[in-house]
């Protein structure tokens, strides 16, 4: 299935980008085990990109719920608070679909309740440091 593995990574796009850089390197490790529908969340340059591109914030929506629905897992970096990611994974909840939150205590940030006290048969969440997401993401996806 890893081939054809559709995958949904979420991260804080408005909520601030103090996360890019690192946003990137879990991309990168995504790929391996299937298709980021959702690649564009770790450019540098996202907001400019979809401001040139002249997609509302309509249009974004339903693009980014339609790769919601097609995808087979949803993993998010929910260190920095952002209002987007905590909707796509309350849909991706809904949905059924499976969940990997990823936190960072160090960072000095609490994880909200809603995030922390989710977790379930298919919600996960990990405190973590980056060095550990390799062995995270193959416990689930591998």
């Amino acid at each position: 299935m890893s081939e054809n593995r559709k995958i949904y990574f979420a991260g804080s796009i408005r909520g601030g980008r103090q996360d890019a850089d690192l946003y990137l390197r879990i991309v990168e490790q995504l790929k391996t085990y299937g298709t980021v529908l959702t690649e564009h969340v770790a450019s540098p340059t996202v907001e400019t990109d979809e401001d040139n591109i002249g997609l509302t914030d309509v249009q974004i929506h339903d693009r980014d719920m339609d790769w919601l629905n097609q995808s087979d897992v949803l993993v998010a970096e929910v260190t920095q608070p952002s209002l987007g990611v905590g909707y796509e994974i309350g849909r991706a909840v809904a949905l059924g679909k499976v969940i990997i939150c990823l936190f960072r205590p160090d960072s000095g940030k609490k994880i909200s309740a809603m995030i922390s006290g989710a977790v379930g048969e298919k919600f996960f969440v990990y405190n973590y440091k980056e060095e550990q997401v390799p062995e995270i993401l193959a416990k689930h996806l591998k």
